[in-house]
């Protein structure tokens, strides 16, 4: 309930992230941890911004049903070109969708600690499965880099919150390869 009180804050924080990640490189990237890289094969399709929520749900642990911890849901986040321009979004599957009806699954390859703290891990992801005809059709891996946010809360959730829906506000890059031919 508190995370509601930072609406506003949320908003120019997303502002100011945009308005940064338009500018952004690939070559602004910090060092890539060798288990994230890709194959020599693959060459750039799409670089893409995203910002949105991480969704986390209170449930009890799979170890210790008498234990509860926020558990990652799902993704919610709209992809940005480099000029700012609302291009898809990013959902549960992990899925990632284009306006021009191309759709890309993926399944989780490798993943890295970010450089932030208080960031949700960079992944590079294979996929797994593909629809449309539009740019993410040949889509073979996707890295997520460049993290901002999403953690899952720090507040412990108890019996009486299971159930409970926490969203926590979260800005990322991604890099969508497909194998060159």
């Amino acid at each position: 309930m508190k995370r509601l009180l930072v609406i506003p804050m949320m908003l120019v924080s997303i502002a100011i992230f945009v308005t940064g990640c338009v500018n952004m490189k690939a070559e602004a990237t910090p060092i890539m941890p060798e288990n994230l890289r890709i194959q020599d094969t693959e060459v750039l399709s799409l670089e893409t911004n995203a910002i949105g929520v991480q969704i986390y749900e209170c449930s009890s642990s799979k170890d210790d049903l008498t234990r509860f911890e926020w558990k990652f849901k799902a993704p919610e986040a709209d992809l940005f070109d480099r000029a700012g321009n609302k291009i898809g979004r990013h959902y549960a599957g992990p899925t990632w969708e284009l306006d021009d009806g191309s759709k890309v699954v993926g399944e989780l390859k490798a993943r890295a600690n970010s450089p932030d703290v208080g960031a949700i891990p960079w992944l590079l992801l294979n996929v797994k499965s593909t629809s449309g005809t539009g740019l993410l059709s040949q889509t073979k891996s996707i890295q997520r880099l460049n993290t901002v946010g999403g953690i899952a809360p720090p507040e412990v959730c108890n019996p009486a919150q299971a159930g409970e829906v926490m969203r926590d506000w979260v800005a990322y890059y991604y890099v969508i390869q497909y194998l060159s031919t």
